[in-house]
């Protein structure tokens, strides 16, 4: 959705630079530009190549970008995420997708303000991380009834739900995915289950008033209680 949307608001009847992401005979595709190489940064690349667009997906793994390098399109290009080359890549993005996702903490700050006047006029960034806090500085939380707004004449999309706006695909694929975790859950309680799972075990985030998760602990400077010992020692992988 980060690609569907960032190519719908490029339109210029809405206030876009008015470029079309694929380009058309003769005329330059858009350059994407896509912070992190985690499940959403990997599906944005694999939809804006599917889309024509000329894609750079910046990572900090290189195992990982030396993979992907193999299985997506030979338009999308994989780079090494730091300052450097992320304020050099902003400035000639057409759409900045923003998807470096820390799991339970604070999203990392990559795009600065300053950052911003060097870019296209018009460009827009969609930071799928605005509801942890955004990587970009400029990024605030917004509704589907108002997705955008203008900074430094760069459209900004930071709808914290963006699946709402296709409930019916988003609610499927939701179910089908935490489904089998509700109904462990409701056989064995949690206690069984998470010594069964170590996908429910590393998300139970408190225990009896306990944070036992450290990424929320660390983010709201609150004490870390670990997993009971026994209980975390005794969880299997499979």
């Amino acid at each position: 959705m980060a690609v569907q949307e960032g190519a719908k608001y490029l339109e210029s009847p809405i206030g876009g630079r008015g470029v079309l992401l694929g380009g058309l005979l003769g005329v330059a595709p858009a350059d994407v530009v896509i912070l992190g190489a985690g499940v959403v940064g990997i599906s944005a690349a694999r939809i804006a190549a599917g889309m024509g667009a000329s894609v750079l997906l910046l990572d900090i793994d290189l195992a990982r970008m030396r993979y992907l390098e193999e299985i997506l399109p030979a338009n999308v290009k994989t780079l090494l995420s730091n300052p450097y080359n992320i304020e050099k890549l902003v400035s000639s993005a057409d759409l900045l997708i923003s998807a470096v996702l820390v799991p339970g903490a604070k999203a990392p700050s990559l795009v600065t303000r300053s950052m911003l006047h060097n870019m296209k006029r018009r460009a827009v960034i969609v930071d799928v991380a605005v509801d942890q806090g955004g990587c970009v500085e400029t990024i605030r939380p917004r509704t589907h009834h108002e997705p955008t707004y203008l900074v430094e004449d760069i459209v900004h999309y930071g709808v914290a739900n963006m699946p709402g706006a296709v409930p019916r695909i988003s609610t499927l694929a939701l179910t089908n995915a935490t489904l089998p975790y509700v109904l462990d859950l409701a056989n064995r309680g949690w206690e069984e289950a998470a010594l069964e799972s170590p996908a429910l075990a590393h998300g139970v985030n408190m225990i009896e008033g306990r944070i036992t998760y450290r990424h929320i602990a660390e983010t709201f400077n609150l004490e870390y209680h670990p997993l009971p010992y026994d209980m975390h020692d005794s969880v299997r992988p499979g």
